[in-house]
């Protein structure tokens, strides 16, 4: 072998060694203190991609479980105040069954009549002040029919529509098409259409006398309330053929989206309305109700009576609903857990195989930093010839 000074080979070929080891020391050590196999995109350019996709979406699926939960709370705060309002109808019902009996006189009646509209108010006022984050639930939460624009609201007195409930129905214009004596009824807004056969829910070709039946297009999310003739509340009634034509305008309120999924598909949100609860409004329509004689406290019974349904049914659509986000709060943990597991084992290290390597990595550094002082001994011959 010839001996060289100028080049030394074998010292140069040492120095590279010590440098790779270094180099891998250094990347092991880097990964063992950050607890991640990918700290920036040289690690792994196709796992960091993948990667930072899923913690986009584990962001936004921990925000949609936050959602939920607080539309729980939300749900169960407008819930509560409807319990409320609940006992105060039973009241009410027991003040007018009071009234009703010849056992009392006029007299006594006033101050029943004192207490009922007292409790008239107070259901106005248990309305107006149920509030989540300075956003009123009672008065009115989410999309809502209109009932100048929706010609078969309006013309209720001839369609027999007496009412209208939405469950996350789109806003815009939906449109009936409803052929006589065919017992089908068909919605549709000119993306999605539902026919619904009516006949079993008839008396022949209109709603029985006295009643109301449901048409609910569920796919739609719309429940319309279709009366007979002489039922209450009504101002008319509803035979096969009476609504083909007319529509409803879906509005939109204030509230009622719940965002509980990581895009801005409307798969990924639940909406929800609830009606204008208010005993002045339309719902209960308890305003004019009275107890003060003996006839008017009578007639006021099937009122009370249908306000104490119409509360139960709303009360009834957000238990549903807190049900629904149950079970999105339990499906999208599950989907973190798993999306999680999946970015942990694109980004995060495996520290058996850190400290393995890292260990094999010093051995072969310290290695080199002695064959280094080999080499350099192997030069230092040259002068034992001069």
């Amino acid at each position: 072998m010839p001996l060289r000074i100028n080049n030394n080979i074998l010292s140069i070929t040492a120095r590279h060694e010590i440098r790779r080891s270094f180099t891998r020391v250094n990347h092991h050590l880097e990964r063992l203190s950050s607890g991640l196999r990918v700290n920036r995109a040289k690690d792994d350019a196709a796992g960091l991609v993948v990667s930072e996709g899923m913690r986009g979406e584990l962001s936004g699926l921990n925000q949609n479980v936050r959602n939920a939960e607080q539309a729980t709370n939300l749900l169960q705060v407008a819930e509560g105040s409807l319990q409320e309002v609940s006992n105060i109808l039973l009241r009410m019902r027991e003040l007018a069954m009071h009234s009703s009996s010849s056992t009392i006189n006029d007299k006594n009646r006033e101050a029943v009549a004192a207490e009922f509209n007292q409790l008239v108010s107070e259901i106005d006022r248990v309305a107006q002040t149920t509030t989540y984050n300075r956003q009123s639930l009672l008065t009115g939460f989410g999309n809502s029919v209109s009932t100048t624009l929706s010609t078969a609201v309006a013309t209720s007195n001839t369609t027999g529509v007496v009412r209208v409930g939405l469950s996350a129905a789109q806003t815009g214009t939906f449109t009936f098409v409803d052929t006589a004596s065919d017992s089908d009824l068909t919605l549709g807004n000119g993306t999605v259409t539902q026919t619904l056969n009516i006949g079993s829910l008839l008396d022949g070709a209109t709603v029985a006398a006295g009643s109301s039946v449901i048409a609910n297009f569920d796919r739609l999310g719309i429940q319309v309330t279709l009366a007979g003739a002489n039922a209450t509340g009504a101002t008319g009634d509803y035979v096969d053929g009476d609504l083909n034509g007319q529509n409803l305008v879906v509005e939109e309120g204030v509230g009622g989206v719940f965002q509980v999924g990581p895009t801005a598909s409307f798969v990924h949100r639940i909406e929800v309305s609830f009606a204008d609860l208010r005993a002045s409004g339309n719902e209960l329509n308890l305003g004019r109700v009275s107890v003060a004689s003996i006839g008017s406290a009578r007639q006021a019974l099937a009122s009370i009576d249908r306000a104490i349904t119409n509360v139960a049914n709303e009360r009834g659509k957000m238990g549903a609903v807190q049900n629904r986000l149950d079970v999105t709060i339990a499906y999208t943990e599950n989907e973190i857990e798993n999306i999680q597991a999946s970015e942990a084992s694109i980004r995060d290290a495996d520290i058996a195989v850190e400290v393995t390597e890292l260990s094999r990595g010093q051995i072969l550094l310290q290695s080199s930093n002695a064959m280094l002082v080999q080499a350099n001994a192997i030069s230092v011959a040259a002068l034992s010839l001069l």
